[in-house]
């Protein structure tokens, strides 16, 4: 008596190794995380240029998937604001580390200052669309992690004596952060941002 097709199609797929189908399983996640990676790559660029109500299909273009794809990992626009967020904060922190290890704790510091003037230009409509649809959407605190990256930075300019000992972390962002958003509008004077904060770096300085 012949097997019925379904049993015969269950004895064949039973005859793979276990490597064979951990490979199969393996393969369609690579491909997600990799489609993930080009849109959240795209989605950056695209918001950096637009602004948060850049084109959704047109990020998709850029990430070379279809809107189909987007979607299924991003259901709506919040969920990709948060992922582009968490992607540049992600950024800074790692550059951050990156300077821990510099002979000169003065510049580690102003270079790492200037990223995130940078960042927080770029960033602060970002955040401003995000927590407006849905304040919950982020889940994670953000500012706390910059404020603990600011932190390495700055204790080991104070404990090499360069920094001035009475300045907080807290502080320090909130002056860099405020010189973005003051300066956030002055296209007549693109070269502003940066003046006020060689002022502020060199208030940070131990004379």
């Amino acid at each position: 008596m012949r097997e019925p097709q379904e049993r015969r199609g269950q004895a064949g797929h039973d005859r793979r190794t276990p490597a064979d189908r951990d490979l199969a399983d393996r393969r369609p996640r690579a491909d997600a995380r990799r489609n993930r990676e080009r849109i959240v790559a795209a989605a950056r660029e695209a918001f950096a240029e637009s602004g948060p109500e850049a084109s959704l299909n047109e990020i998709a273009r850029r990430a070379g998937v279809g809107p189909g794809t987007l979607y299924r990992h991003f259901p709506a626009r919040p969920a990709l604001l948060t992922a582009v967020l968490q992607d540049r904060i992600d950024s800074l922190c790692a550059r951050a580390e990156e300077l821990l290890a510099a002979d000169s704790p003065d510049e580690a510091l102003t270079e790492w200052l200037r990223a995130l003037l940078a960042h927080a230009r770029v960033n602060q409509g970002l955040g401003s669309a995000l927590l407006l649809e849905r304040p919950d959407a982020l889940g994670f605190d953000c500012h706390q992690r910059i404020q603990d990256t600011a932190h390495g930075l700055l204790a080991r300019a104070q404990r090499l004596g360069t920094a001035r000992p009475d300045l907080t972390a807290p502080d320090l962002v909130q002056l860099v952060v405020g010189i973005a958003l003051s300066t956030s509008h002055a296209t007549a004077d693109p070269a502003q941002p940066d003046r006020l904060l060689a002022l502020a770096l060199d208030a940070v300085r131990r004379r």
